[in-house]
């Protein structure tokens, strides 16, 4: 009897360690199956860039407004809020592509991929729905629509899948395309603006607490310092290009102004991961239709009698001139506001990056040692000269945008006789 106890005990032993050294062994091979996918992903990835090195993509992709947000070589996983017609939403955290070389992703998830830091979906709507495995992405230069166009595809188990192009506003006009779903996600410049707004908010809540504390004293601390500014914008923006009713105006004046100038300046810290936000058309554009809301809904009857019917002048001349000129320059008003800010920021962001590739272009993308030695010595001088100036930039650009957006709201407003 104790012998048959001891058998089975033996035998039961037995089999849950088998069991257990099976499973263990299958999670060892699907562990090293994926190491060796990863090796293989960003072997890819170093080959590329080995073999040619691209300015144009390295400054495309450092000024981009990716899904993932990169600071000092850490990709920080964002929330991705997806639609796709037929197959509806899909909302998740970035993490689940397993982010890797440039923001590339590792992984894919029901049909999306993350190809250097932004989110594209397989074109193949045959396609399963789930997480699968990216052993990389490949661009190929394709004739589409009778133009040439960079195409990418996803290689997933050593099969090529086509990916839609991103949307983009201009539809297609730029060089966008439109593709099969909506990007509502929270991205790089986004996060930029929630904490351009985050800081703001605190700062002119304290100075307006110190303000309150000392009505009868001099300001001192962050207040002293704002104070010279904000009555900057008050005598020399708002007062002489509004008028009397300025009053009205200042607080969206200075909320423009210091908006802008904080989105600058914040991309303009290396470690905070060197955002290009006002360097987006699209967040200029934003900025640019809410002045022109601002500007005609405040305008005077007088105001659009000068836009479509001005007084003193023949007929025929404003029928033929001067009124079609004068509503273009309704919208010319606000498209230069966009195109100004945008251009500026963006091609400051550009200079600087083309003189750090001047490290790579010398060097053969690490090939010469005397080359990148070359490189450096005339990248660190220009880029720092052209940080600096880009700090000047930062300040008159979000000079030059309030002090428009006040001459077009004096303009609505004032008295004509």
């Amino acid at each position: 009897m104790h012998k048959s106890i001891k058998l089975v005990l033996f035998f039961l032993v037995f089999g849950v360690f088998s069991l257990y050294a099976q499973d263990h062994n299958e999670s060892e091979k699907l562990q090293q199956k994926n190491e060796k996918r990863a090796e293989h992903f960003e072997k890819v990835h170093e080959q590329k860039a080995e073999e040619e090195y691209e300015l144009k993509n390295t400054i495309f992709h450092h000024i981009g407004n990716h899904n993932v947000y990169s600071v000092m070589g850490a990709n920080i996983p964002l929330p991705a809020i997806l639609y796709s017609p037929g197959q509806g939403w899909d909302i998740f955290m970035t993490s689940k592509f397993e982010i890797g070389h440039h923001g590339t992703g590792h992984k894919g998830y029901n049909r999306y991929v993350l190809s250097e830091g932004t989110i594209y979906q397989i074109a193949d709507k045959d396609f399963p729905m789930g997480e699968f495995h990216v052993d990389g992405i490949e661009r190929k230069m394709e004739k589409v629509d009778g133009k040439t166009k960079e195409v990418q595809y996803a290689i997933i188990d050593g099969k090529e899948y086509k990916l839609n192009p991103r949307s983009t506003w201009d539809g297609g006009y730029l060089g966008g395309g439109i593709t099969s779903f909506y990007d509502f996600s929270i991205t790089k410049n986004v996060v930029f603006m929630l904490l351009s707004f985050i800081l703001l908010f605190w700062l002119f809540t304290k100075i307006a607490k110190d303000y309150k504390k000392r009505a009868d004293s001099a300001p001192k601390g962050v207040q002293s310092f704002f104070e010279p500014i904000i009555l900057f914008v008050r005598d020399e923006v708002a007062r002489p290009f509004i008028g009397e009713k300025y009053n009205k105006y200042l607080p969206y004046l200075l909320s423009i102004f210091f908006f802008i100038l904080t989105l600058n300046l914040l991309g303009q810290i290396p470690f905070l991961g060197s955002a290009n936000t006002t360097g987006n058309m699209s967040i200029t554009m934003g900025l640019a239709l809410i002045a022109f809301f601002i500007v005609n809904i405040s305008g005077k009857k007088t105001y659009w009698q000068h836009v479509f019917w001005m007084p003193g002048v023949p007929w025929w001349v404003k029928a033929t001139i001067l009124t079609p000129i004068e509503f273009l320059g309704l919208f010319i008003k606000p498209f230069t506001l966009m195109l100004r800010l945008f251009a500026n920021i963006s091609a400051g962001h550009m200079v600087v990056l083309v003189f750090i590739s001047l490290i790579f272009i010398f060097g053969n993308a690490g090939a010469s040692v005397s080359g990148s030695i070359t490189g450096m010595a005339l990248a660190i001088p220009l880029s720092m000269f052209m940080m600096a100036l880009e700090l000047l930039v930062a300040f008159i650009q979000a000079f030059v945008f309030t002090m428009l957006v006040a001459s077009y709201i004096g303009a609505a407003i004032e008295e004509h006789h």
